[in-house]
């Protein structure tokens, strides 16, 4: 195990993973309602056969697994009515992909840019696939049942972006449950990023704000009808409230360690994932010693496109980073 800067490490990680052990990983409730719907997903997502990037011949890592962590919001005006079939109201408006070397013991995060325009599987009635259709990436959690059907289905899309590599695990958590975090932990102090003119009057740019409730959902969520109404600037602003959670949640847990099995029991109903009880802790305490390498967002352009944000990753950077993060040569 790595011992260079091992503190300094750790508590980067737990920052990254605050979005799976406090906002997604309702660890209690995800087991009790698999053990109902009697399912288990069978984490197929991907290949495993060896493959050529760039001409030279290499193979998927072994020692790779990847959890895909999805804030979901309601369907908005982004919808195209005319793709849509059998289809719920939920987008995917925070995509982050964790990355475990389970080898090297390391773990980076891939945060994903919603609007990244991605071919997705559009599905029937019955949770069948009926045809494909690339569209921001959001929209693939639309299609299906709003659960495990749905992020399956994101999990899928976001394969297919990174060249077919496996998503092992998903959890995904409703923008719902922001706000009720948020105000367990006595509310997140941030200076504001944006001018929020017209929208919220009292988030005044450059001035520091304690939010609460709603607000939180507002600052974290907006960016129509913002100056720069661009995903890729509303992600700093969510990294922002993300590390300023993570302070403030770290304390209330050094106060109180109850505190984070408070936090599982209010966020219950939130959430969904593939995974058991004992898998995410198992994930958790695995790489609780790791290496944490950081977390990366792909290059690209934002454009906007004939009715919404598009983002082009820059397909040389994405396979450069598919080749170095998921593939070894083959020896």
């Amino acid at each position: 195990m790595k011992k260079t800067n091992k503190k300094a490490n750790k508590k980067a990680l737990v920052l990254v993973l605050i979005c799976i052990i406090l906002f997604c990983s309702v660890l209690f409730a995800i087991s009790v309602w698999e053990q109902q719907q009697n399912y288990r997903d069978e984490n197929t997502t991907g290949t495993t056969s060896a493959t050529e990037i760039n001409s030279d011949e290499y193979t998927l890592n072994k020692n790779i697994e990847t959890v895909l962590v999805m804030g979901l919001d309601k369907f908005s005006e982004n919808a195209d009515a005319e793709t849509q079939s059998y289809k719920n109201d939920q987008q995917a408006d925070f995509l982050m992909l964790f990355i475990i070397d389970n080898q090297n013991e390391t773990c980076r995060a891939l945060h994903i840019n919603r609007d990244t325009m991605a071919e997705m599987d559009v599905l029937g009635v019955a949770g069948q696939k009926v045809g494909t259709v690339t569209q921001q990436l959001a929209l693939s959690h639309t299609y299906g049942n709003g659960q495990n059907v749905s992020c399956r289905n994101t999990a899928n899309a976001v394969s297919r972006l990174l060249g077919g590599v496996k998503i092992d695990h998903y959890v995904s958590v409703t923008m719902d449950a922001v706000p009720i975090f948020n105000d367990l932990v006595g509310g997140v102090t941030v200076e504001v990023l944006d001018d929020f003119t017209g929208i919220d009057d009292t988030l005044i740019k450059g001035e520091k704000v304690t939010l609460m409730g709603e607000k939180a959902l507002i600052y974290v969520r907006t960016r129509y009808g913002m100056e720069n109404s661009t995903n890729s600037n509303r992600m700093i602003r969510q990294k922002q409230y993300i590390e300023e959670l993570y302070n403030i949640t770290r304390s209330k847990i050094d106060e109180d360690e109850s505190f984070i099995l408070t936090a599982w029991e209010k966020m219950a109903e939130y959430t969904v994932s593939d995974c058991y009880e004992q898998d995410l802790l198992g994930i958790y305490e695995k790489i609780s010693g790791y290496e944490y390498l950081g977390t990366e967002q792909l290059k690209g352009e934002s454009v906007v496109g004939e009715r919404f944000m598009e983002f082009y990753p820059d397909e040389d950077a994405l396979n450069q980073f598919v080749k170095e993060t998921f593939y070894v040569p083959r020896g």
